[in-house]
């Protein structure tokens, strides 16, 4: 039980590639702290810092925070993830556990863009892709997604990037109108055990659980979204860990995929 709780609360970036077929030339190379899953962790300020100048944008992919933890942990961490590069955040299910109008208060007033089913455009030496957040549902994930709200004056080849908290609002979709989806919330299981694994209420977890996945965009387009479950920073319920180690990310966005 002690080697678990030591798991929780490791620090690990994962530095990954990502190619979008639509990305503009502009954007190659752009580089994203992409973080989930926070809970009541204090984010390590060392080792986030050090990112500063590297980054060009933090996504914060919701569970901020959590019922019962303390908000002045909140407020250092939004305020440090801000400090870092231009940050936009969505929702979780936990965030909405706690009180979430002082959460939101403070998200906004740290200075993070907080995205409620809105689009926000990214700009970088003329060009752009979109970043659509997609809120939690208040009554809970179970219940319907509110509409994607539309990209206003934009062709079909554009490029749109989901930040989600819950992968399985794919399964609530007719279409995916996107090439990449960031998400969370599995924790990746959490504690996955030998020979038994981790079993999670909805079956759509013992699959999708962590890592990179396709997912058809049935938009028309013919291709499939690229889609990252993250195993988040800190842990639900029980602050231990077992084969499913904290992780963020940082993504660095590249045109396209080289032959």
């Amino acid at each position: 039980m002690l080697l678990m709780v030591r798991n929780a609360f490791k620090n690990r970036i994962i530095a990954e590639e990502i190619f979008l077929e639509s990305l503009p030339a502009s954007f190659d190379g752009y580089r994203i702290l992409f973080i989930t899953d926070i809970h009541r962790r204090r984010l390590p300020s060392d080792m986030l810092k050090a990112l500063k100048g590297k980054v060009d944008a933090v996504f914060a992919g919701g569970d901020l925070t959590e019922k019962n933890s303390p908000l002045d942990r909140l407020a250092e961490n939004m305020e440090l993830l801000v400090s870092i590069a231009p940050t936009y955040a969505v929702h979780g299910n936990h965030d909405y556990k706690a009180d979430i109008e002082r959460v939101d208060e403070i998200i906004r007033n740290s200075g993070v863009r907080l995205l409620l089913d809105e689009n926000v455009l990214i700009e970088r030496k003329g060009a752009a892709f979109w970043l659509t957040g997609v809120d939690f549902p208040k009554r809970g994930g179970k219940t319907a997604y509110a509409p994607l709200p539309e990209l206003s004056g934009s062709g079909s080849d554009v490029c749109r990037i989901f930040l989600v908290h819950d992968p399985m609002w794919l399964s609530q979709r007719r279409t995916v109108p996107g090439e990449l989806v960031l998400s969370g919330h599995t924790h990746g299981g959490q504690v996955i055990l030998p020979l038994i694994g981790s079993k999670r209420v909805e079956s759509f977890y013992d699959h999708y659980k962590a890592g990179m996945y396709p997912w058809p965009r049935n938009d028309g387009s013919g291709g499939a979204a690229q889609v990252l479950i993250s195993r988040g920073f800190g842990t639900a319920h029980l602050p231990i860990r077992w084969g499913s180690p904290a992780e963020m990310h940082v993504l660095t966005l590249r045109c396209k995929e080289p032959v």
